[in-house]
C-alpha cells in the first residue's frame, strides 16, 4: 500500500525545500557580492586547500622578487662604481704612458704627479662608496670603511664575505664584491694603491723606469679588473632572467588561484536569477498547497 501523506507532512517538506532554495540564493548574493565562489572553507574543501597552497607560493614569490630588487640595485650600484674606478684606472695609465717618456719638463713630471695624487684619493673614496649608508666594498661588515683615509690603503684588509640574496628556492646569488677582488690584496705589488703610490714616487722622481714598471703593474691590475667587472655584468643578466621567471611564476600561480576563488559573474547571475523564479514559483505553489484544510471543506 502506498504511504499516507499528510498535511503536517507536506507542509514540512514544503518549508525544508523552500529554506534550501534560500540558502542556495544566499550563497549565490555571497559570490555575486565578493566576486568569489569560495568564501568560507564549507563552500569547497578541496577548492580551500588548493587555494592556501598558491597564496604560500604566491607569498614566497613577492619575497624573491623583493630579494631580485634588492640584489639588482646592489649589483647595479657596484658596477656604477666599478665604472668610475675604471674611468680612474684609465686615466691613470694615460699619465703612467706620457710619465715613461723620459723627455718631459720638470713642469711637466709635476702635474702628472698632482693629477696621480688625485686619483689615488679619488680611488680610496670609490674604495669607501656607501649604498643605502652601507659600504659595499667590506663584505658583511658594511658599518665600516674598508679602506682609511690617507696613504695607508695598501695596507687596509677589507672583509672577504659575501652577502647573499635567495632570488628562488634553494637559489642564492652573492650580490657584492670585495674590495680585495677590485683594488687587490694588501702587500701586492698590483695593489692598485700600491701602484699609484709608486707611480707618483716614480714621476716626483723623474725616474722613468719606475714609471714604466708600474704602468706594467697597472696593467695587470686593469686586467684582472676587468675579470671582476664581467663577473658582475654576468650576475646582471643572470638577475635579469630570474627576474623574468618569477613574473612568469607569478601571472601562472595568480591565474590558477583566480580559477579555484573567483566566481563566473555571468553564471552567477544566471544562478540566481533562475533560483529566485523557483522560488517564487514555489512560493505560488506553496500558497495554493497550505491554504485547503478540513475547515474548508466542512464549510
Amino acid at each position: 500500500m502506498p504511504s499516507r501523506v499528510t498535511q503536517g507532512m507536506l507542509n514540512t517538506q514544503l518549508l525544508r525545500n523552500l529554506n534550501s532554495n534560500l540558502n542556495r540564493m544566499d550563497n549565490l548574493q555571497n559570490q555575486l557580492a565578493t566576486g568569489r565562489k569560495i568564501n568560507k572553507p564549507s563552500d569547497d574543501p578541496v577548492g580551500i586547500s588548493f587555494s592556501m597552497r598558491y597564496r604560500s607560493e604566491l607569498s614566497a614569490n613577492d619575497q624573491y622578487k623583493k630579494n631580485v630588487d634588492a640584489t639588482t640595485s646592489w649589483l647595479e650600484y657596484s658596477d656604477t662604481m666599478l665604472d668610475q674606478a675604471g674611468t680612474v684606472l684609465q686615466r691613470a695609465r694615460e699619465l703612467a704612458v706620457s710619465g715613461a717618456n723620459g723627455t718631459n719638463s720638470e713642469e711637466s713630471y709635476k702635474a702628472f704627479k698632482n693629477e696621480v695624487d688625485q686619483l689615488y684619493s679619488q680611488m680610496i673614496s670609490i674604495g669607501n662608496s656607501q649604498f643605502n649608508g652601507k659600504y659595499v666594498f667590506n663584505g658583511q661588515i658594511t658599518d665600516q670603511k674598508p679602506y682609511p683615509d690617507d696613504a695607508d690603503a695598501m695596507n687596509a684588509t677589507p672583509e672577504q664575505g659575501e652577502i647573499r640574496f635567495e632570488i628562488g628556492l634553494g637559489v642564492r646569488i652573492s650580490a657584492n664584491v670585495t674590495g680585495t677582488q677590485v683594488f687587490g690584496e694588501a702587500g701586492d705589488e698590483t695593489n692598485i694603491y700600491q701602484v699609484l703610490k709608486t707611480l707618483s714616487e716614480g714621476l716626483d722622481e723623474q725616474d722613468s723606469e719606475k714609471v714604466s714598471s708600474a704602468l706594467g703593474l697597472l696593467d695587470e691590475r686593469m686586467s684582472k679588473f676587468l675579470s671582476v667587472r664581467a663577473d658582475v655584468g654576468a650576475k646582471i643578466n643572470r638577475i635579469e632572467l630570474a627576474q623574468n621567471r618569477l613574473e612568469d611564476i607569478d601571472l601562472n600561480v595568480q591565474s590558477l588561484k583566480s580559477k579555484i576563488e573567483d566566481a563566473d559573474m555571468a553564471e552567477v547571475i544566471t544562478n540566481l536569477k533562475m533560483d529566485e523564479n523557483v522560488y517564487q514559483a514555489s512560493l505560488s505553489a506553496g500558497t495554493k498547497l497550505i491554504m485547503p484544510s478540513l475547515m474548508d471543506y466542512l464549510r
